[in-house]
C-alpha cells in the first residue's frame, strides 16, 4: 500500500448499514459511482482521509482518521450530505507550519511543530490567518475554534497565500493539529 492510499467504507445508514461505498484512493463524486450522497456512517480501514460534502473535493472539509464513526455527528457533520473524499497527502513525519496574520505572508508569524489547541495562549495575538506555509512532511487541521472544535480545514505541504486558498469562508483560526493516524 502506497502512502497515499487507504481504504474507507461509506454507509447510507447509521451504524454501518445499509448500502455502502468502499473507495480505495481519491473519488471526486460518490454518484459516479452509483452512490447517493448521503452517509450516515463511515468506517476508515486505513489512511487518513479529507470528506467533502460536495462532489469535486468542494465545500465543507471533514478530516477522518483510522476508526469508526457510526454516526455523522462524530465526525463533527451536521447533516448527512458527503460527495467526495481524498487521501490525505502524507510524505513522513516532519511537521512544520508558520502561520502569517496577513495574505502573502506578511505581517505577525507563528512557527509550529506540534498540535496548539489556542493560539493566542502562543502568543499568536489575532484569530485571523490569512497566510499559512507548510513545510516538512505531514499536513495539518486548522479550526475556527480553541481546542479543535468547529469547522475545519485540513492543508498539506503547500503555500497558501491567502485562506480562500484552503477554501476557508473567512481566516478565523484558533487552534492546529498534526494528522497523525495515517
Amino acid at each position: 500500500m502506497s502512502q497515499y492510499s487507504g481504504k474507507i467504507v461509506f454507509y447510507e445508514g447509521r451504524c454501518f448499514s445499509g448500502r455502502k461505498l468502499e473507495v480505495y484512493g481519491d473519488c471526486d463524486n460518490f454518484l459516479d459511482r452509483g452512490f447517493m450522497n448521503r452517509v450516515n456512517s463511515i468506517r476508515v480501514e486505513s489512511g487518513a482521509w479529507i470528506c467533502y460534502n460536495h462532489p469535486d473535493f468542494k465545500g465543507q472539509q471533514y478530516i477522518l482518521e483510522r476508526g469508526e464513526y457510526p454516526e455523522f455527528q462524530c465526525w463533527n457533520s451536521h447533516n448527512d450530505h458527503m460527495g467526495s473524499c481524498r487521501t490525505v497527502r502524507m510524505h513522513g513525519e516532519h511537521y512544520r507550519i508558520q502561520l502569517f496574520d496577513s495574505c502573502n505572508y506578511m505581517g505577525q508569524c507563528i512557527e509550529l511543530c506540534d498540535d496548539c489547541p489556542f493560539l493566542q495562549s502562543f502568543g499568536y495575538g489575532r484569530t485571523c490567518v490569512n497566510s499559512i506555509r507548510v513545510y516538512g512532511d505531514g499536513a495539518w487541521v486548522m479550526y475556527e475554534e480553541p481546542n479543535f472544535r468547529g469547522r475545519m480545514y485540513i492543508v498539506e505541504r503547500e503555500f497558501y497565500s491567502s485562506h480562500d486558498k484552503w477554501q476557508a469562508q473567512n481566516p478565523t483560526i484558533q487552534s492546529i493539529r498534526k494528522v497523525v493516524n495515517y
